[in-house]
């Protein structure tokens, strides 16, 4: 049996500030961009695809690890979704006619979007396993 330990409020903080950070500020540069209404439609599509295969991911390589049962083919699924997202923001970012640093800053609000959900989902598990935290404490 696994000890599961409670994250810090710290951390559990940051990782939520990383994902709303992350997500903002690539939703503010697709609001702002001077783009037609299908390509931003196309990108906010890859970031929710991203999100939702960053978090499958991140629950089957768990699962794997407790020896909860996940079918190869699932897990093949949720890295292939994973792989696709990134491969497509980064065609559509190739082709698109935006400035190098705005394709930078999509590149990287998306990335730390992607990173940020993994822990987000991380913490959310270790929470739920670690049971209710200990009264008059607020943090580890």
């Amino acid at each position: 049996m696994q000890t599961t330990y409670r994250p810090t409020a710290a951390f559990v903080g940051a990782s939520w500030a990383a994902l709303l950070i992350g997500m903002a500020a690539y939703l503010i540069g697709l609001w702002n961009a001077q783009m037609q209404l299908n390509e931003k439609g196309y990108y906010l599509t890859l970031l929710l695809y991203g999100l939702f295969s960053a978090i499958s991911l991140q629950k089957t390589v768990r699962d794997r690890s407790e020896n909860v049962p996940v079918t190869g083919m699932y897990s093949s699924l949720c890295w292939f979704s994973l792989v696709a997202a990134i491969l497509l923001l980064t065609i559509g970012l190739w082709n698109a006619t935006l400035e190098l640093s705005e394709k930078g800053f999509y590149a990287m609000s998306f990335a730390l979007a992607l990173f940020a959900v993994i822990a987000v989902q991380k913490n959310v598990r270790d929470l739920q396993a670690a049971g209710p935290a200990p009264e008059g404490k607020l943090s580890d």
